[in-house]
């Protein structure tokens, strides 16, 4: 068995999307997914499968969802050893959270010319570095004044993504593990 998160980008944010997270459950278990647990109310969703190939999930997710809900979700997978390679890269200053701190994680792997011209971005006092297929983010007034917003890296990278806090990383990760 494979053991995954999938994190869906943009549900049960301000009245939008709603998905009572005991339906997603459920949803889930009629794809003959195990294990399957959910944290929090936006889309965190752990599950085990026999399925190794990751564009099968996803589309069967998303396709489940789009039939039972009406509208489209986007899905991101990651692997255990994949969220904890997110927590083992941390490139945040000293050893403390902050509650500054989030990670975005990307679909897929961008366009270097996009990445290298993102990285001629300064937006002191907030900062990024993109990492794989995350982009780690400190976010001193808030994730929701930051411009640093799924929709801006969508934009400027052109790859699908969706933005945890790092308290929500390391919880998944812990329950990951058990």
């Amino acid at each position: 068995m494979f053991l995954f998160v999938s994190l869906l980008r943009g549900i049960n944010v301000s009245g939008q999307k709603k998905i009572p997270m005991k339906e997603l459950k459920a949803l889930y278990e009629e794809l003959s997914l195990s294990e399957v647990r959910t944290y929090v109310q936006s889309g965190n969703v752990i599950f085990e499968t026999r399925e190794t190939n990751r564009d099968t999930l996803i589309e069967g997710i998303q396709q489940k969802i789009s039939e039972k809900y009406g509208f489209q979700v986007s899905v991101i997978l990651r692997t255990l050893e994949e969220m904890q390679e997110v927590i083992v890269r941390k490139p945040f200053p000293g050893s403390e959270a902050s509650p500054s701190w989030y990670v975005t994680f990307l679909a897929k792997q961008p366009d270097p010319a996009r990445i290298e011209a993102l990285q001629q971005l300064d937006l002191q006092p907030e900062w990024f570095q993109l990492l794989d297929r995350e982009v780690y983010l400190s976010c001193p007034k808030g994730y929701g004044n930051t411009k640093l917003s799924n929709a801006f890296f969508e934009t400027k990278l052109k790859v699908t993504a969706t933005t945890r806090n790092w308290r929500t990383i390391n919880e998944l990760v812990r329950l990951m593990q058990e």
